[in-house]
């Protein structure tokens, strides 16, 4: 990383969708941090490899619930 490089977090709401947030900056509510502070590419790839579903939680959870019933 280079002298005065941006920072950022890897922050996820309670949804379980990801982004990136600049480090120094306050979170938005309902938002929080999961990884970092580290450069942007080392938190792209942090979501990458953890975000493996892009559906919201909630329409998770409502599709588990109705393949069960």
């Amino acid at each position: 990383m280079s002298q005065g490089e941006q920072q950022f977090f890897a922050v996820v709401n309670h949804e379980e969708q990801y982004s990136i947030w600049p480090e120094g900056k306050a979170l938005p509510g309902g938002w929080s941090e999961a990884f970092g502070p580290a450069g942007k590419e080392a938190c792209l790839d942090y979501i990458e490899k953890t975000w493996t579903d892009m559906r919201p939680l909630s329409l998770r959870q409502h599709m588990a619930a109705t393949a069960s019933s």
